[in-house]
């Protein structure tokens, strides 16, 4: 059942939402009455079965494929968008790919991590800002993390350097689309209890980070989707350029 109208006549696109933070975000958005795109890469079956989810509570939804790791994916992402009318942008898609030490990184592997985590995010955003502009109203929230703040973990440069960077354009995107009733803001998860912290740390790391995090836990996907639900909801109406920390205290700025 449908809990609000909350974003009712809203089309909400959010990147890697077949799993994790996205798929919860996805689920959340669908029972505040917004008709929400699913995007996926390679997991088709789990981004229908997020949809499925949506239209059994009552909303509606739907999926598109595009890999957002090669250039082609993400013009072809680009282009649907440019078609389409987005209220509500969540650049969540993004990937450590792998850990890999800094004399071990080549050009090829540093290219593919930023375009994941960040370029892609910024064609995505420039495609559907011009829309929004016209409308002059649109909401676009990136997914950045606290690796951006603290520098991350052994092994995670490129990761954290583009989750850096993303969070430096949602600042800039800010100052230069609030004149024209866009806000653009950013969520800042930590270590979040999902198949993909699993896939790229150990149990003795995911330890290491409950005792080193207040609250004495990790965070869930549907915390997450909280604070991007409240960035683009009413309440944060005068909110723009802020990086939402959600890490239970891990990192307090």
């Amino acid at each position: 059942m449908i809990q609000t109208e909350e974003f009712g006549n809203q089309t909400v696109l959010i990147t890697g939402a077949s799993a994790g933070i996205g798929a919860a975000a996805a689920r959340a958005f669908g029972s505040r009455g917004a008709h929400v795109v699913v995007h996926y890469n390679s997991r088709r079956e789990a981004a229908g079965e997020v949809v499925k989810a949506i239209q059994a509570a009552g909303g509606s939804g739907e999926i598109v494929q595009a890999d957002l790791g090669a250039e082609s994916g993400v013009q072809s992402l680009c282009d649907w968008a440019r078609a389409r009318k987005i209220d509500i942008l969540v650049n969540n898609a993004g990937s450590l790919v792998r850990r890999t030490k800094v004399l071990e990184f080549t050009p090829e592997l540093m290219n593919q991590v930023l375009l994941l985590n960040f370029t892609s995010a910024f064609f995505i955003s420039q495609a559907v800002l011009a829309g929004m502009v016209e409308r002059r109203h649109g909401i676009i929230v990136n997914i950045s993390s606290v690796a951006a703040r603290f520098g991350g973990g052994i092994g995670a440069l490129a990761y954290s350097a583009a989750k850096a960077a993303l969070s430096a354009m949602t600042k800039n995107m800010a100052r230069e689309f609030a004149p024209a009733g866009i806000r653009v803001n950013a969520v800042s998860p930590g270590t979040i209890d999902t198949d993909y912290h699993r896939a790229f740390s150990t149990e003795q790391m995911l330890n290491n980070t409950r005792a080193a995090t207040p609250a004495g836990r990790l965070g869930t996907s549907e915390e997450v989707a909280d604070a991007i639900l409240f960035l683009c909801s009413d309440g944060a109406r005068f909110i723009q350029g802020q990086a939402l920390e959600v890490n239970g205290g891990f990192l307090m700025v």
